[in-house]
C-alpha cells in the first residue's frame, strides 16, 4: 500500500548545513502531529536504498540542503517536473548524486510519485566535519516548516499543532540536535 505523501530530510547531520534536511524534518515532526497516511522519514545519506520509500508514496516532499548557486541560506520551493533537475546540482556529499538515481530509477519503473516538491535552502558551510547548521540556515527552518505546512494542505492533508512532544523521533535520538550541540564547544557563544 501507497502512502499518501512521504515528507524525506535528506543529508549528513555531521557536515554543518548538509544536516539540513534532516533538521528541517525533525522540526516538522516535532510541531505538527501528521494526518493518516503522511509519512516522516530521515533519509540521511541513504541514497539509492531510499527507493523502495519514493516508490511506495503518491507525493514526495523533500527537504535538503541544495547548491542553487544562490546567497547562503537562501530557501527555495521546487515543485513538479523541475525537482530533478535541482536534486543533480553538484554538492560536496556523495548522497545528492544518489537521490537523483533515486528519482531517475522511480520514473524508469513508472512509480515516480505523482506529486513532488523540494524545500531546499543554500548551504553557507558544508565542509565543517561535526559542525552544526550556521545560523543563517537554522533561521530558514521555520520558514522552510511554513513552505511545508503549505505544500501539505494543498496536497490536501491538514496538519494540527502537537500539544506534547512526539513520542517517536524522525531520526536516532542521540543525533537530537538539543543533545549534538550540547556535546560541541562553544565558539564565540555558538555551537561550532
Amino acid at each position: 500500500m501507497k502512502d499518501e505523501a512521504l515528507v524525506l530530510g535528506i543529508g549528513n547531520i555531521l557536515w554543518a548545513d548538509e544536516g539540513f534536511g534532516i533538521r528541517a524534518a525533525e522540526a516538522l515532526h516535532a510541531k505538527f502531529e501528521m494526518p493518516d497516511g503522511v509519512r516522516i522519514t530521515d533519509g540521511g545519506t541513504q541514497g539509492i536504498f531510499l527507493l523502495p520509500l519514493v516508490r511506495s508514496a503518491k507525493r514526495l516532499l523533500i527537504f535538503d540542503a541544495v547548491d542553487f548557486g544562490d546567497p547562503p541560506a537562501t530557501l527555495k520551493l521546487i515543485v513538479g517536473d523541475e525537482v530533478p533537475r535541482f536534486m543533480g546540482v553538484r554538492k560536496m556529499s556523495m548522497h545528492q548524486a544518489g537521490f537523483q538515481e533515486v528519482l531517475a530509477s522511480a520514473e524508469l519503473a513508472g512509480e515516480l510519485p505523482g506529486e513532488l516538491a523540494l524545500i531546499g535552502v543554500q548551504p553557507e558551510l558544508l565542509d565543517d566535519y561535526g559542525g552544526s547548521l550556521r545560523p543563517s540556515v537554522r533561521e530558514q527552518i521555520g520558514p522552510a516548516i511554513r513552505l511545508a505546512e503549505q505544500v501539505l494542505e494543498r496536497w490536501g492533508f491538514e496538519l494540527r499543532p502537537r500539544t506534547s512532544p512526539p513520542e517517536e523521533l524522525v531520526g536516532p535520538g542521540a543525533l537530537d540536535i538539543r543533545d549534538y550541540e550540547e556535546g560541541r564547544p562553544l565558539i564565540n557563544g555558538e555551537p561550532s
